[in-house]
């Protein structure tokens, strides 16, 4: 009898589970929806078109630039194997750790300043993978298939530019019918169109979305949590 009741008890509460954990993967379902429709209108827009969220704005007021006017494209060093190092005073950032790859290589060159990314730099992958990314390790090298980019802070805001790469990538992505062999050069990116509003609007524009991307990151966190508590329950019940 009381083994029923404890049988029951534990269905109960494991239906309960599995229904929480359905409903946060619904919740990140929705978040990461609200994110790219907001994406897709923010950094879509004509200038003759109204700006329907509440950034106190409309885009008569932003102005049509190319990138290459606002900012530059610097790339990284292109290494022979030979100076690749096992240990040495800088890592060398590649492609590859941005995603799978946690082999790091190193060297003990002494280059131009620009070819070193610092803690907080705005670099974009452009070979193989691509995408922007805000760097937040320690200073490295990086290699060649990464620009840096470079820009004046006092008119275009880092995050704001961020975000306009990432909605480009999608808008990429969409638009390849399937292909995964995406051709991008320095020359085509120089040449995309960003509309920029006054400044202070990209930075609630920024903050808006990176605050997004947050609240997105935390759900992810606790549906992660929840899936592995039910499967250290369902491994431990029994021992």
């Amino acid at each position: 009898k009381w083994t029923f009741y404890f049988l029951s008890s534990v269905q109960f509460n494991f239906t309960i589970g599995d229904k929480y954990i359905s409903l946060q993967q619904r919740k990140l379902e929705l978040l990461s929806l609200i994110k790219k429709t907001i994406i897709k209108h923010l950094f879509k827009l004509k200038n003759s078109d109204s700006l329907n969220l509440k950034f106190k704005t409309s885009c008569s007021q932003w102005n049509s630039k190319k990138l290459g006017e606002i900012a530059k494209f610097i790339n990284g060093r292109a290494f022979k194997q030979s100076e690749l190092l096992n240990k040495g005073k800088y890592p060398v950032l590649r492609v590859g750790n941005f995603y799978t790859n946690d082999k790091w290589f190193y060297s003990d060159l002494n280059l131009n300043k620009n070819k070193y990314a610092d803690k907080g730099d705005l670099l974009y992958t452009w070979s193989a993978t691509f995408g922007p990314h805000i760097w937040k390790g320690p200073k490295v090298i990086f290699h060649y298939h990464i620009w840096k980019i470079d820009f004046d802070p006092s008119t275009v805001n880092k995050t704001f530019l961020f975000y306009f790469l990432e909605a480009d990538k999608d808008n990429l992505l969409t638009n390849s019918n399937g292909s995964t062999m995406i051709h991008i050069t320095k020359s085509n990116m120089e040449n995309k169109i960003i509309n920029l509003p006054q400044f202070s609007i990209q930075q609630n524009i920024g903050t808006f979305l990176s605050n997004l991307d947050y609240l997105i990151n935390q759900v992810k966190i606790k549906s992660k949590q929840l899936i592995q508590l039910k499967r250290f329950l369902l491994q431990n019940m029994f021992i």
